[in-house]
């Protein structure tokens, strides 16, 4: 139950810190990224970081986690000291498409329903 809490915590205060890194780059690429989720390993030790893709297409997402893996050291050495923490989780960036896959899903169910009353 207590190794939750601090799970939680710690994903709560990368979701916040991590923007605050990038955006001191000023960085053009990197503008207006925003943080969607940030998912930790049971250990803290990996932590997935989920973007938001909304209006950026594939290629433009591509270019970005290029550009992230690049600086990710910074923005682990960013959160560890702004934390006070002896190191920081390592740091995947991923384009989060559940959104997009919920869309997906709920059109398969329009078809169906669709079909049923036809």
């Amino acid at each position: 139950m207590k190794r939750d809490i601090k799970i939680k915590r710690t994903e709560r205060v990368l979701k916040e810190l991590i923007p605050e890194a990038i955006a001191s780059l000023e960085s053009e690429i990197l503008n207006g990224i925003s943080v969607v989720d940030v998912v930790c390993s049971r250990g803290r030790s990996d932590a997935k970081v989920y973007l938001d893709p909304t209006f950026i297409d594939k290629s433009e997402q591509q270019e970005i986690i290029r550009e992230l893996k690049t600086i990710r050291k910074y923005i682990e050495t960013y959160c560890a000291n702004e934390q006070g923490w002896f190191k920081s989780p390592k740091l995947s960036f991923h384009f989060d498409d559940s959104l997009e896959k919920e869309n997906r899903i709920e059109e398969l169910f329009q078809k169906v329903a669709k079909e049923l009353h036809d």
